[in-house]
């Protein structure tokens, strides 16, 4: 988290938002909208239990750091995705808690203060930390290591996965009937907050709303990881591990349909 701030200028993040009350009302919409939303799909359908808990914590998420990549990768808005996915990582500590413990009441084995501080503490810290380096370093010196920083990250994100899919496997032998299920719900969560979200913004202009539907979908699962405590029921902690999946794959899996809808089929950026 440290590193992926660093690379952010905060004063640059502030000059975007030049559309203050479409970036207030996105930010909104994924930090509030969706975990209610998704709190009532799962009751009107039974999903409840661990499954059920795992999909509506996921839906309090902040916006995946990765979605400005992912969204010039495959031609949508950088710029909005960079300000809300720093917007909400900022805002989760203080929106997430409350409404997973206190108004939805899933047991995740902390209190809301806790939960509140815990979150506060792993987005603030290297906040504070990138804004100190940032005062010590001269910004030519940022930019002629900021590839060495980017390279970093990957490695650190390399790390994490091979710790997330620690046991994965025996798990599946095991219990392969309620892995594949999970993952299928992680798919459908993923896609169904995508889906909804260009809905609800399709009258903004259609790019704008693909941008928002892969806010919506790809949630920073590893803070929940991070933050959690080992009491914490270990099928919401390993359907936060599937979650990885429609995460990094939803991108090359919709790069087509965003070719269609935005026809870019000949002039996508190729990366």
């Amino acid at each position: 988290m440290t590193l992926v701030l660093l690379r952010v200028d905060l004063a640059q993040v502030l000059g975007y938002l030049r559309r203050p009350l479409l970036v207030g009302a996105l930010t909104a919409w994924l930090l509030l909208a969706m975990p209610l939303i998704a709190y009532g799909v799962a009751a009107a359908v039974g999903l409840d239990g661990p499954l059920g808990a795992a999909l509506v914590i996921s839906a309090t998420g902040c916006a995946a750091t990765s979605s400005p990549a992912f969204a010039r990768l495959v031609g949508l808005d950088g710029e909005i995705s960079l300000v809300v996915a720093i917007v909400t990582t900022l805002l989760v500590p203080f929106t997430a808690p409350p409404l997973a413990l206190g108004l939805m009441g899933i047991d995740l084995a902390i209190s809301l203060p806790g939960l509140m501080t815990r979150l506060a503490l792993v987005v603030g810290l290297p906040l504070l930390i990138s804004i100190g380096i940032r005062q010590m370093v001269a910004e030519p010196t940022l930019r002629r290591f900021g590839p060495s920083v980017d390279g970093a990250v990957v490695w650190l994100v390399v790390l994490y996965g091979f710790g997330v899919m620690d046991g994965m496997l025996a798990r599946l032998l095991a219990d392969p009937a309620w892995v594949l299920g999970g993952l299928g719900l992680a798919f459908a969560g993923n896609f169904g907050m995508n889906v909804l979200t260009v809905l609800a913004f399709l009258a903004m202009g259609r790019g704008l709303a693909l941008a928002g539907g892969l806010l919506a979908g790809n949630r920073n699962m590893a803070l929940y990881l991070a933050v959690l405590p080992a009491a914490t029921d270990d099928r919401i902690l390993l359907f936060f591990a599937l979650a990885q999946f429609p995460l990094f794959l939803s991108p090359f899996l919709l790069r087509p349909v965003y070719a269609r809808l935005r026809g870019w089929q000949g002039d996508m950026p190729r990366r």
